[in-house]
């Protein structure tokens, strides 16, 4: 069985608080619900958002700064994840698919080396 990286990418100035309503949570606590039963799920985080993230970079005298915000200027961000264990890629389009919808965001699906 493959790992596979499940990511919700949400808009610059997304708050959960603001931007999901009942329905919304409701439907991701059902998708997180149906994953573990599934026996899929090896991990979920929702994170903070992108004002709190900090870049690292190594320089070209070898010092690393550290500077405010994301590592790439985008429009949107990762927001969350989930790390699936799937049987195929099929699959975890799949759950991708569903995540797509709970979420009513973006969703990349990739698979871990």
């Amino acid at each position: 069985m493959t790992q596979y990286l499940v990511a919700i990418h949400l808009p610059d100035g997304y708050d959960p608080a603001v931007d999901e309503d009942d329905a919304t949570r409701a439907d991701i606590a059902a998708l997180n619900d149906e994953m573990k039963a599934a026996g899929v799920r090896i991990f979920v985080g929702g994170l903070q958002p992108v004002s709190r993230a900090r870049s690292l970079r190594i320089k070209s005298d070898g010092k690393v700064i550290v500077t405010d915000g994301p590592y790439m200027e985008t429009k949107e961000h990762v927001g969350g994840f989930w790390v699936l264990e799937a049987g195929d890629l099929d699959e975890a389009l799949e759950w991708g698919r569903k995540a797509a919808i709970a979420c009513r965001a973006p969703v990349e699906v990739r698979p871990f080396h």
